[in-house]
């Protein structure tokens, strides 16, 4: 979900589930399945995208998993066509507040444990 879209739905949700900080899904429908998605196809592992890939269906319908699929393969080519362009860096605003959402989610401590694994 976008930041936009989240605020639309009037749900609070706590992303500090994306991090595993939290259990649950922090209020996100199937969110760990469909970030174990979104990590294989990341990593480039067929067989657990295929997997995954069919647990999606099962859980959620084809058309959702070709909206998760779509999401997940477009998001580098996005920051890439923005690099292209010669889009803005963040303002500094934006800066600071991207840096305490990872503080608030956890998710530099997490890549620092990612990292060791």
């Amino acid at each position: 979900m976008l930041r936009a879209s989240i605020r639309k739905t009037g749900i609070e949700y706590d992303f500090s589930a994306i991090t595993g900080k939290i259990r649950g899904d922090g209020g996100i429908l199937h969110s760990q399945l469909l970030a174990d998605f979104g990590e294989a196809i990341t990593l480039r592992d067929k067989a657990k995208t295929a997997t995954l890939r069919g647990a999606l269906i099962g859980a959620l319908g084809e058309a959702a998993m070709v909206d998760a699929a779509g999401v997940a393969a477009a998001f580098h080519g996005n920051v890439r066509v923005a690099d292209a362009t010669g889009a803005p860096p963040p303002l500094r605003g934006d800066i600071e507040a991207a840096k305490a959402f990872q503080v608030e989610v956890g998710i530099n401590e997490f890549y620092q444990l990612k990292s060791l694994e």
